[in-house]
Order: structure tokens, then C-alpha cells, then sequence
């Protein structure tokens, strides 16, 4: 089949690689639809560490079932339309055993630590796989997954019918964000320097946008959700704050990346920091919001390309110049 191949750190190609075999209670997929984020550049780039190489990434994905591993339970067959969760918990350390098995300390994910699925084919635990109604495309399966991350950085952080929330970074996550935490009744403000993104904000609902927290007059937040991974952005959302405030750290930083908050505020106004890491009992919930028209997808999904233009898709992400770039291996098909 082929793959998009990441052999080494700035080292990408498109070409063969050997068809997968599912292994018991695993099902192999022809690839619908897979979406690129920004870990997916920290893996081009090496600064994920958990990747080994070479890999064929991609951990944003739907497909159809054409191949059944032995014991697959659960009523699958060759034919069925699933969005995956990538998660792959051990099952057996202490964050797993304690219902946290996003902080597993065995962690892999498809796509991240093994072959993903920027392929025609991938295999994958069954017990991962969500039914997709009929009603959904391939590119609606496979934006399920950042919404599964936004709802679980949601329930991290809270919101409360009435109260001022700052997104920082209007890409894919913070439109994602910013939908979920007005449905639960907050007034959002959104900010990006990329100043071409903020109108999809206001269409989306937004109470305000900006260019940058400094052009907010100083207004003080309830609570703040950093979507950029930026250290000088997560000190601007903490700087926001009101007494009591509340801070997500959503965004990925490369791990070497520090911040400099004050312990003094923290302390005195009683700030609290919190971290969202990836996919936690998220997942089912996130593609029930899509199926049920909650996220408005069409706001987000702006680029596809063919998978052997993957290096341009990488490209296209990191100019800022769409929202969501998603690849379709098999040109689309239903």
C-alpha cells in the first residue's frame, strides 16, 4: 500500500510500505479521511518524543472495516464506517488502574508511536473503533478526535452559564473550544494574531475578538484556555485573569518550552492551573456532538489534499493559511 513515511526528524516521503495484518481483536481500515494537527509537525520535526522512527503517522482518522482479526468482539463487520480513537493504554500501570490511563505510563497512540493512519490501510484495536452514522463524511469521522481532546480539556477546566472565557489561538482547537464552552453557557473572546482566522471566530459566535490579550483594554477573564502551545501566549491567558481565575494549558509546547507565571498571583488570587492532556472517556461523547450538528464542522474543514501530496499538506499547515487540512488516501470515497 501506500504511505506517507516520516523516515528520520525533516525526512518525509510518500511510498510502499507492507499492507497491515490485523492481530486478535484488531480490524484493518481503508482510510476515509485523516486529518494533520499540530503534533503531527512536532513529529516531522523530532520534537515528539515518544516517536520512534521510521513511522507513518496520523492519529486523526475515519474508515471502513475490510479486514477482521481473529476474536474481534463486538458485532463488527467487513463493510462498517467507524471514527478511531487512537488511545493506546496499557491497562495495567497506576493512572490506568486509577481511570487516568490518558496519563498512561506505557502510552502509545496510533499514529504517534506506531503506523497511523496517513495510509491507504490501517489496523487498529476494535475496542477503539465508534460507529459512525450514516449521515457522516469521512472528513466529519475524522475531526471526532480534536473534538474528543477539546471535551476533555472542557471538563478540566469547567465553564459556567455567564462567565467572560478567553480562547487564545483561533486554529482548529480554539474554533473547537470556543463552540463547546458557549453551548455551556460562556461568553467567549477570542484572540489570534493571525488576524484572518478571527473571523470565523465572530461567525462562530464569539462575544469579542482581538488581534493580541493586549488590545483588550485589560479586561479580566473568569478563566482562559491557551490553544497555541506559545509560552508568551500561556503568560498573556494567565496575565487575563481575574482573582480566582481559572487557566487551561491546552496547547502543545515543546517540552525544553518554560513560562514565567507569577507564584505571588497565584497564591494571593488563588489561580488555578491545569494541564489537558489528549483523549479521556472523551471520544464517544465527541462524535455524538458532531453527528448531532453541535460542531459546525464546515467552519473548520477548509483544505483536503491526496496523500501523495502529504509534504504539502504539512506545508499548508504551518502556514496558517487554512484551518483543518485533512488528507484523503482514497480521493474521498464513501
Amino acid at each position: 500500500m501506500r504511505a506517507a513515511i516520516i523516515d528520520q526528524p525533516g525526512k518525509i516521503r510518500v511510498g510502499e510500505v507492507p499492507d497491515p495484518k490485523p492481530r486478535e481483536r484488531q480490524v484493518v481500515l481503508e482510510v476515509g479521511a485523516c486529518g494533520i494537527c499540530g503534533t503531527d509537525l512536532h513529529i516531522a520535526d523530532g520534537h515528539f518524543p515518544p516517536t520512534p522512527y521510521p513511522i507513518v503517522p496520523g492519529h486523526e482518522f475515519a474508515g471502513r472495516i475490510v479486514e477482521l482479526g481473529a476474536d474481534v468482539p463486538g458485532g463488527w463487520k467487513i463493510g462498517d464506517r467507524v471514527a478511531v480513537d487512537p488511545s493506546l493504554f496499557c491497562g495495567y500501570c497506576t493512572p490506568c488502574r486509577t481511570g487516568r490511563g490518558n496519563l498512561c505510563e506505557n502510552w502509545n497512540a496510533t499514529g504517534d508511536t506506531v503506523n497511523g493512519a496517513f495510509a491507504e490501510y490501517v489496523a487498529v484495536p476494535s475496542a477503539n473503533c465508534y460507529r459512525m452514522p450514516d449521515s457522516m463524511t469521512w472528513q466529519e469521522g475524522a475531526l471526532v478526535e480534536p473534538v474528543s481532546c477539546a471535551v476533555h480539556g472542557v471538563r478540566k477546566i469547567g465553564v459556567e452559564v455567564g462567565e467572560r472565557f478567553l480562547v487564545v489561538g483561533a486554529g482548529t482547537m480554539g474554533l473547537v473550544m470556543q463552540q463547546l464552552l458557549q453551548r455551556g453557557g460562556a461568553r467567549v473572546t477570542v484572540v489570534d494574531r493571525n488576524t484572518a482566522r478571527l473571523a470565523r471566530a465572530t461567525a462562530l459566535g464569539a462575544h469579542a475578538v482581538a488581534g493580541d490579550v493586549s488590545e483588550l483594554d485589560g479586561e479580566r477573564f473568569d478563566a482562559a484556555a491557551d490553544c497555541t502551545g506559545a509560552a508568551p501566549a500561556i503568560e498573556a491567558a494567565f496575565d487575563s485573569l481575574r482573582r480566582g481565575g481559572r487557566l487551561l494549558v491546552f496547547g502543545v509546547a515543546p517540552a525544553e518550552a518554560r513560562v514565567a507565571l507569577s507564584p505571588f498571583r497565584i497564591y494571593n488570587d488563588e489561580i488555578t492551573v491545569v494541564g489537558s492532556m489528549a483523549v479521556l472517556d472523551s471520544y464517544g461523547p465527541a462524535l455524538d456532538l458532531v453527528a448531532a450538528g453541535v460542531i459546525d464542522t464546515k467552519a473548520l474543514l477548509t483544505d483536503t489534499l491526496p496523500l501523495d501530496e502529504f509534504p504539502g499538506a504539512l506545508d499548508l499547515m504551518r502556514s496558517g493559511a487554512g484551518l483543518k487540512v485533512q488528507v484523503l488516501p482514497g480521493g474521498g470515497h464513501a
